[in-house]
C-alpha cells in the first residue's frame, strides 16, 4: 500500500498517534505552538488508516548577531512503527517534504541527535545535504553508584555545596519558575552559540496536564535565593538535558551550576530513568568548556554526526565538496 504523507501546523488538528519519542510528541509540539518565535509542524506517514511514522520540525527565528535568521531542524530522524515499508524508505519522503517546503524560508536546515549515524545517508545525500562530525555525552544512570564514574574532584564540589547550606528541589509554582528563567536569561546573555527560548516555553512545560512524565524543572536554593536551575525532558528510559545555568561566580563555594545538574540526574534516576544525556556537546575538533565540564559527571562521549543544508546553493555546494 501506497505511503502518504500529511502535515500538522496546529496541534487541535493531530489525530491520536503511536510513540513514546518525547521528541516528536504531540506534547512536545503544543509546548512550542505556544512559545513566541517557534513554528512546529508535525509531517505523519499513513499507510491507509494506520500510522506508521512521525515527524516533529521544529522552525525557530534567530535575531542574535545576524539578524532575522530561520532554522529549521529536528531531532533525531523521526518515530516509526510497524510497516511492510522501511523506516528509511519513509524517512526519504519526510525528508524530500521537508527540504522542498522550508528550504526557501529557513537559512539552515539540520537534523541533530542521530541515533543512527547512517541512518538516511542516501536520502540526505540526495537532497542535497552535508553531515559534520558531532559529539553526544551519555551517563548511565541505573547503576548502583549513581558517581560512579563521576570525577573525585567532581564529588567533592557536590558533597560541599551541599554541606554549605545549598538546597535541591523542583519547580512547582510560576513564581519560582519567573525567578529561575530570570537567572537563566543573565547566564545566556553571554552565550552567543546558546538560544534560550521566551519563557512561554518554560510556563507551558510547568503547566502542561503531562508535565511528570514528559519533563521537569529543577532549582538550587541558597537562603531562599535560586541561583541554578535546570531544565529536563524525559523520552523513554533517558532524561535529556536542555538548560542548566548557575550562579557560580556569585556562590562559588555553593556549586550551584554543578548541583542544577545533580539535581536532574539524581530525580532521572529516582524516577527510573537508565540515561542521562546531554543535549549539546560540541563538535569533536574543537576545544569546548561545557563538554569538558559535563564529562567530569562520568558520561561518555558518543561519536555521532549531525546533518546540514544551507539556503545559499552556491555555499552548500562548497560545503559537500568540503565535508564528504
Amino acid at each position: 500500500m501506497a505511503i502518504q504523507v500529511n502535515i500538522y501546523e496546529q496541534s487541535k488538528d493531530i489525530p491520536d498517534l503511536p510513540g513514546t519519542n518525547v521528541f516528536h510528541s504531540t506534547e512536545l509540539f503544543q509546548i512550542l505552538e505556544q512559545t513566541p518565535g517557534y513554528r512546529p509542524v508535525l509531517l505523519v506517514a499513513w499507510e491507509g488508516n494506520k500510522a506508521v511514522g512521525k515527524l516533529l520540525c521544529i522552525t525557530r527565528r534567530n535575531a542574535r548577531i545576524t539578524g532575522l535568521c530561520n532554522k529549521t531542524y529536528a531531532y533525531g530522524t523521526g518515530e516509526y512503527f510497524h510497516s511492510a515499508v522501511k523506516d528509511e524508505t519513509i524517512f526519504g519522503k519526510f525528508l524530500s517534504y521537508l527540504t522542498v517546503r522550508f528550504q526557501d524560508d529557513s537559512f539552515f536546515l539540520e537534523f541533530r541527535n542521530l541515533e543512527q549515524s547512517l541512518f538516511g545517508y542516501k536520502y540526505f545525500r540526495q537532497n542535497g545535504y552535508f553531515p559534520v562530525r558531532w559529539l553526544r555525552v551519555r551517563n548511565s544512570i541505573h547503576h548502583t553508584a549513581l558517581d560512579k564514574w563521576a570525577s573525585p574532584s567532581r564529588k567533592r564540589q557536590i558533597a560541599h555545596g551541599l554541606k554549605n547550606g545549598a538546597q535541591m528541589d523542583v519547580v512547582n509554582n510560576r513564581k519560582d519558575l519567573e525567578e529561575f528563567f530570570a537567572m537563566l536569561r543573565k547566564y545566556y546573555a553571554s552565550k552567543i552559540h546558546r538560544f534560550l527560548p521566551d519563557l512561554r516555553f518554560f510556563i507551558s512545560l510547568l503547566e502542561h496536564p503531562t508535565r511528570d512524565k514528559l519533563g521537569q524543572i529543577f532549582v538550587i536554593r541558597y537562603k531562599n535565593k535560586i541561583i541554578g536551575g535546570s531544565v529536563c525532558l524525559f523520552s523513554q528510559d533517558t532524561a535529556y538535558l536542555l538548560f542548566s545555568a548557575g550562579m557560580r561566580k556569585s556562590y562559588p563555594l555553593l556549586y550551584p551550576g554543578i548541583l542544577a545538574v545533580w539535581k536532574a540526574m539524581t530525580y532521572s534516576r529516582q524516577h527510573g530513568y537508565r540515561h542521562f544525556e546531554f543535549i549539546e556537546a560540541g563538535i569533536p575538533f574543537k576545544k569546548y568548556t561545557y563538554r569538558d565540564f559535563i564529562l567530569r559527571f562520568g558520561g561518555r562521549q558518543i561519536s555521532t554526526r549531525r546533518w546540514f543544508r544551507i539556503r545559499w546553493k552556491w555555499l552548500n555546494r562548497i560545503l559537500i565538496h568540503f565535508y564528504i
